[in-house]
């Protein structure tokens, strides 16, 4: 066995005839905390700088001090004039290191980026389906080592589909065997679950398609997300269909082509303009092994058809796109209303929606763990608003909803506003039925995240 090490890549170099690296501009990123080892030994934590839109799969981890460094880096500075407004001890060696490693990342605007961005969107435009992400990173995890030995990758994907069905079973056993009603009816037309993962939310998935299991199969589904991490200001449509460990969910064309024709031509390229947000997004995609497990494959092998779309949150611009350029709520609703009216069948549309996002890792300055009043009064509190406003969704007060949130500021950053209302407004239901709450924190109380399991009929 050889005792040298891998060989280290090499530390991008500052380009002084770059213009772009001259002038930096930051594009979107996030700040997330890296312990590491000092030269002493001793653990430190420093700073990891990653993208907020998922482009670039690359950290960039540094000195907590340029904190104060990036929000500088607007495109409208050169690094001299950064420089003298950081002061403090800033050298320019040390600053155009840091450039030259953001640019290398594809966190600066700038060739590397648009080459990057570029990539994406082609592997996007090549491909008829979405590759599964987290639900597969999920699936295999699922599967236990045997025997004390590691298994190859192959081995666990091909255990990993079985162990994901045994998994909602159980979460489905558990959620339900004290519900009074343990299953529907009929089937609903839309339903709300979260798309938190599944360690997180499993009691909530499992709430709403438990019950499922019996009613009659949907001719097709329409799922409404969340755009976590996309470039869209407004309605964001997908032109694909989705793949998850247990099959594949074929788009569903029927639903594309009725939506451009009650959108017409320009909504309906606002629509899909930005469709490449789809690719890394996690709020439809976890839904797709939920749908495959409980309403199976037809004699042709084919699970039902999937139309997805992530929508933007109404609370911001009262429903209009953030920037007046993309597509806003109204019509998209109006559209998607036609749709439901005048497409053959049954459709189920899913309302993908998380609720609270609260403690330190979202911007509050207390934990939420501990005993002591004062804590529990902080967790009741995020509870209690909780239900005021999932009450709002019960008696269909959309527009209540909406501006309470706006007067309120959205207090504990509920991120799914957008498409619960769009999913109320859409299929006009009769009843919403509320059939479970829950919230999950980390044991350190830094993150906490609520979500409900609904039906509307």
């Amino acid at each position: 066995m050889s005792d040298q090490s891998p060989p280290q890549s090499p530390q991008p170099i500052f380009d002084p005839n770059a213009e772009h690296q001259q002038k930096p501009k930051l594009r979107k990123v996030r700040g997330m905390p890296v312990p590491v080892n000092g030269p002493d030994g001793k653990q430190m934590v420093m700073i990891g700088i990653t993208d907020a839109q998922q482009v670039s799969s690359k950290m960039i981890v540094t000195h907590p001090a340029f904190q104060g460094v990036l929000p500088l880096m607007d495109g409208s500075r050169d690094i001299d004039q950064i420089i003298a407004e950081v002061g403090k001890g800033l050298e320019r060696p040390m600053l155009e290191q840091l450039i030259a490693q953001l640019d290398d990342a594809g966190l600066v605007f700038g060739p590397n980026y648009e080459a990057m961005l570029a990539q994406m969107h082609a592997d996007f435009d090549e491909a008829d389906l979405l590759p599964p992400g987290v639900s597969a990173q999920f699936a295999e995890h699922l599967v236990p080592q045997q025997d004390g030995v590691e298994m190859s990758t192959e081995d666990r994907r091909a255990k990993a589909p079985d162990a994901l069905r045994s998994a909602m079973d159980q979460w489905i056993e558990a959620a339900l065997k004290d519900a009074e009603n343990p299953s529907f009816d009929t089937l609903p037309k839309a339903i709300v679950a979260p798309h938190v993962d599944y360690i997180r939310g499993w009691m909530n998935y499992a709430n709403v398609y438990g019950r499922m299991r019996v009613v009659d199969r949907p001719d097709r589904i329409i799922i409404l997300g969340t755009n976590h991490f996309g470039m869209a200001s407004g309605v964001c449509g997908c032109d694909k269909g989705y793949e998850s460990p247990l099959g594949v969910c074929e788009v569903d064309t029927d639903v594309i082509d009725a939506l451009k024709t009650a959108l017409g031509t320009e909504n309906a390229a606002k629509l899909f303009e930005n469709r490449y947000d789809h690719e890394n997004e996690h709020s439809i995609e976890l839904h797709i092994p939920w749908i495959q497990h409980i309403f199976g494959f037809d004699d042709a092998g084919k699970a039902p058809k999937v139309f997805g779309a992530l929508i933007h949150d109404p609370v911001v611009n009262e429903g209009k796109s953030y920037d007046g350029k993309g597509l806003d709520l109204d019509p998209f609703v109006e559209a998607l209303t036609k749709v439901l009216d005048t497409l053959p069948g049954t459709t189920l549309v899913i309302s993908s929606a998380d609720l609270s996002h609260a403690g330190p890792a979202f911007g509050d300055p207390e934990s939420l763990a501990g005993d002591t009043p004062e804590d529990n009064e902080r967790r009741a509190k995020i509870a209690a608003h909780d239900q005021e406003m999932l009450a709002l969704v019960v008696e269909r007060r959309m527009d209540d909803l909406i501006g309470s949130m706006s007067w309120q500021q959205n207090p504990t950053r509920w991120c799914s506003v957008g498409n619960l209302t769009a999913t109320v407004r859409a299929v006009n239901p009769e009843r919403v039925e509320l059939l479970n709450y829950a919230a999950a924190m980390d044991p350190q109380g830094t993150t906490l995240v609520s979500s409900a399991a609904m039906a509307m009929y």
